[in-house]
């Protein structure tokens, strides 16, 4: 065994520069590298940042003997944090950020540059590009930035690059992408060397798995081996959350977390998420159907691991989470994203966010610049790099599947505090239940007690009981004692739901399509009053899985309704939803004309449906649609309230 197999090359490293091991180490390893690189009179290396973002990428590669001249960003707000960085005194003087769009950058004839460093937007190659039904990829305008970067290559030709982008770009569009960004780099001159990193494997107190490509137009590249965790050698623990943000500052701190499900963060162990609060892993009162939410949803990092990935945008509920229950404050992000304290994040709370979260921890990009340096460069450190092998494996996907058993055990342990008897604690009714009331249902699809001015006025009348609930509505304009149509739910063969009660019939005595949606966010309403359970997505499940529960609609008077009442019944019955599908498969279906799919589908959508199709969602083929339930689902705080199905020439 090799004396580096058994000695912690991290260690050797904290030891050459003269840094102290503990928390935040990273801030002084950065500025006792940099240090020792001037004084040892290393001439820095002239690179042009692309994609500057907040400067995560720019921070490590200045810190390993990298000068950006200039930087070139599109966002004006984080511009501000390039420019305020770059004054005197500050980590990037000297450096030009440059506000603009890439396609509009010409460098100056002037500029003359040895390595280049970015990576484009990744929104269209994402986790939640896929989630959102597929992935953009190169057919999305952010998608072919790398274009760009490759014009920009083959004018100004330095020695290499570094292109960073989320693992998801090399299975985008059946890897035809990932296939036409490699052809475009080697046509440009350039030999390949790519690898999925773990951050948290160099030093970063955060998982984030990212493709890194180095480019060369000669000479040959090996990434560095991992300083952290099991794939180190000498075997170095990862380093922790609670290391990195110890001693950080949290003044103006707020406790606990606000709103609808705020609460619920503080039974959550560390390392959990939403999903503690589903039947699958236990809980005695389930709020959340399985995957229903993104994974980031109410997550609680654990303080004795990295974190998950920081995402550059979230809502209210989006994690990390401090074990303390609260939000992290910009500073504490700041530590979980290795960048330096003294480095100002300029903007509000969101802004700085996004920044942090859009960006390469600066600690990864410091060990990329270090091989960099040493492999094309030949600058000698003041300590052996060491290198993966092109052959050579790395585990975390492996260790990622066996965390889930790990925080399984979390959740079971914690539930059983709960619920001492290992069982499911179904709500019960006090007896039966009945009652009436007036509601007022807007377009945006609340279903409010007061009148609003646009909130057509609908008569509710309830009747609960253990065996079935009744839940029936009419306008004041009720013509007869004779409903129009019914719509009777129950749990699907072989799942227990957890409603008191055995079924619920929904009664209508009008045909007016606000009517249809009262009633389901009547329905919604109950079940959240009655069992926690978020909303009727939760009850059923996220929508590509079996759903848990199914609706047969009967029409008192098929036949002289009008048409779209009878497509409507296909859809609440199950057919031609939770796919996407051509227009056509659709129309047929739904017993409709293919050229009304569009009309029906945008009905559906005035009724409370989220329908997608290319122009809500581009990663959906042109001519393809996607019903995700059975029941309407929007809400005043739904993303696709404010889309359209229709594009703006037509």
């Amino acid at each position: 065994m090799n004396e580096h197999d058994t000695r912690s090359w991290h260690k050797e490293m904290l030891e050459a520069l003269g840094v102290r091991a503990g928390a935040n180490w990273v801030d002084e390893f950065g500025d006792k590298l940099r240090t020792w690189l001037r004084d040892h009179g290393v001439k820095p290396i002239k690179t042009l940042s692309l994609f500057s973002g907040g400067g995560g990428l720019d921070i490590g590669f200045h810190d390993a003997g990298f000068h950006s001249i200039e930087m070139i960003e599109i966002e004006a707000k984080y511009v501000k944090t390039l420019e305020t960085n770059s004054q005197p005194g500050r980590l990037f003087h000297g450096s030009h950020p440059h506000c603009g769009d890439i396609r509009d950058y010409q460098p100056s004839a002037s500029l003359e540059v040895d390595f280049i460093i970015g990576g484009p937007p990744c929104q269209t190659f994402s986790a939640a590009g896929r989630r959102a039904a597929g992935v953009l990829g190169t057919t999305d305008a952010r998608g072919v930035l790398f274009e760009e970067y490759v014009r920009l290559l083959k004018t100004l030709k330095p020695r290499g690059f570094l292109f960073e982008n989320v693992y998801g770009i090399t299975g985008a569009q059946q890897g035809n992408a990932w296939k036409e960004i490699q052809d475009a780099f080697r046509e440009a001159g350039y030999t390949l060397y790519y690898r999925i990193l773990d951050t948290a494997d160099y030093g970063v107190p955060q998982h984030r798995e990212r493709l890194l490509i180095v480019g060369l137009k000669d000479g040959t590249f090996m990434f560095p081996r991992p300083t952290h965790g099991p794939d180190a050698d000498g075997s170095q623990p990862y380093y922790t959350a609670r290391e990195a943000v110890e001693d950080a500052d949290i003044s103006g701190v707020r406790t606990g977390l606000a709103g609808q499900y705020g609460h619920l963060l503080n039974d959550i162990p560390p390392g959990l998420n939403y999903s503690f609060y589903t039947e699958k892993l236990g809980h005695p009162a389930p709020v959340f159907g399985w995957r229903s939410k993104f994974s980031d949803f109410l997550y609680k990092a654990d303080p004795d691991a990295p974190v998950r990935t920081i995402k550059a945008q979230g809502g209210q509920y989006t994690g990390p989470f401090s074990w303390e229950n609260r939000a992290f404050t910009v500073a504490e992000l700041k530590r979980l994203q290795t960048f330096p304290d003294s480095f100002e994040v300029v903007g509000n709370r969101q802004t700085a966010i996004e920044q942090i979260g859009n960006s390469v921890p600066p600690q990864i990009a410091r060990m990329l610049a270090l091989a960099v340096l040493d492999q094309l460069f030949g600058v000698r450190l003041p300590f052996p790099m060491r290198y993966l092998q092109h052959n050579e494996g790395l585990g975390f996907r492996q260790r990622k599947r066996d965390l889930t058993q790990v925080y399984a055990e979390k959740a079971r342990q914690a539930i059983a505090k709960l619920n001492t008897d290992g069982t499911l604690q179904k709500p019960r009714l006090n007896g039966a239940v009945s009652h009436e009331e007036t509601r007022y249902i807007t377009s945006n699809f609340s279903l409010n007690h007061k009148k609003t001015a646009d909130g057509a006025k609908i008569r509710l009348s309830y009747s609960l009981s253990e065996d079935v609930w009744v839940i029936s509505a009419d306008t004041e304009s009720r013509v007869g004692e004779e409903w129009h149509y019914e719509i009777v739910t129950a749990p699907t063969p072989g799942y227990r739901w957890v409603l008191p009660t055995s079924k619920v019939i929904l009664r209508a005595y009008s045909t007016e399509d606000r009517v249809f949606t009262a009633l389901w966010k009547a329905f919604e309403e109950k079940n959240a009053q009655l069992t926690s359970v978020a909303d009727l997505v939760q009850l059923c499940g996220y929508y590509q899985y079996a759903p848990r529960f199914r609706s047969q609609m009967t029409l008192a008077l098929r036949g002289s309704m009008d048409w779209r009442w009878e497509a409507l019944q296909s859809v609440v019955n199950g057919t031609g939803v939770a796919k996407r599908m051509r227009q056509e498969h659709l129309a047929m279906l739904l017993g409709l004309d293919s050229g009304n799919v569009l009309m029906y589908c945008e009905w559906l959508r005035s009724i409370g449906y989220e329908v997608r199709n290319n122009v809500t969602n581009p990663q959906i083929d042109v001519g393809d649609y996607l019903i995700p339930y059975a029941f309407p689902t929007l809400t005043p705080r739904s993303v696709q309230l404010r889309k359209n199905l229709r594009s703006i020439n037509g």
